[in-house]
């Protein structure tokens, strides 16, 4: 067993095809069944069951796949370590809670992309089990996430400190009056948003249990329907205050204990860190030090 036949074996596993697999690899598939049809020999195990839609991993070639694809993101680290020489340049895929790329990110990619002409930045947004789940998989080098992680393969380093609101429509005053609501919705993004729990947990200390949900994919959809009377969520204050301040909807405050969330920014413990993303942090570092003198 060698490193290449872990390969074709990582790309067949995560493609689900011989044929799919050759595709990536830049090979026939002759090669690649030829290959796996020596890996099973040596093993003396098979690794996949042949189907008409491709192939499906046998549980010997389970238990293979963990250490075959550890493999082949060393060698991708050892390959991106050997080309980078400290400049920032090629891709860096970042990803980013929705709030924090609209309350802060603006100010870190200006000065980044002004600094780092050379290197081809995406930012891409999701709930914070989106974005854990994607930097664990390697599909991004890092991602700004609700804390605390607490996760064994993921390094953490606090961003910002959010003040976190109760956003209702303005005819509200007080949190205590939506216990009056039998058919009180919470407005939240799609499953595996951090405020969602967090939400429930405060209605609940206001004796507001069954609580319904509406999901939204994107905050200005979320404070539209708050607008509108159909629910209420919670969100960064800044986020909120606009709104607030068009009196489009009503902000409440909370105690310190709920109120207070960080933001993290989260990679991967054993993954090549590129000058790209050490220049990022760079940036972002002394934007996270005014952002929280500022408040």
């Amino acid at each position: 067993m060698d490193i290449a036949d872990l390969r074709v074996f990582e790309a067949v596993a995560r493609l689900g095809g011989m044929n799919r697999a050759a595709a990536e690899l830049n090979t026939v598939q002759s090669n690649v069944t030829a290959r796996i049809r020596l890996l099973e020999e040596e093993l003396k195990t098979p690794l996949f069951r042949r189907h008409s839609r491709g192939a499906a991993l046998t549980a010997a070639g389970q238990r293979l796949l963990p250490y075959a694809a550890r493999v082949a993101h060393l060698l991708d680290d050892a390959r991106r370590a050997v080309e980078d020489d400290g400049s920032p340049k090629g891709p860096l895929v970042i990803g980013s809670l929705e709030t924090t790329a609209a309350l802060r990110l603006s100010p870190i990619l200006t000065a980044y992309v002004g600094a780092c002409p050379e290197v081809d930045l995406t930012l891409i947004t999701g709930t914070t089990a989106e974005l854990i789940e994607k930097v664990l998989a390697h599909q991004m080098e890092g991602a700004f996430v609700c804390g605390p992680v607490d996760h064994r393969d993921l390094e953490e380093e606090p961003v910002f400190r959010e003040e976190l609101v109760v956003v209702t429509a303005p005819a509200v005053r007080r949190p205590e009056e939506l216990a009056r609501k039998g058919d009180l919705k919470i407005v939240v993004l799609r499953a595996g948003c951090s405020y969602r729990q967090r939400l429930e947990n405060i209605l609940v200390k206001h004796g507001i249990v069954g609580l319904r949900r509406l999901e939204f994919g994107t905050i200005d959809s979320i404070m539209g329907c708050v607008a509108a009377g159909l629910g209420v969520t919670l969100l960064p204050k800044s986020v909120a205050s606009r709104a607030w301040r068009d009196g489009r909807v009503a902000i409440h405050e909370l105690p310190a204990a709920d109120a207070r969330v960080d933001t993290v920014f989260i990679r991967r413990r054993d993954a090549f860190a590129s000058s790209a993303l050490a220049a990022f942090l760079d940036c972002a570092r002394p934007a996270s030090a005014h952002a929280d003198a500022a408040e």
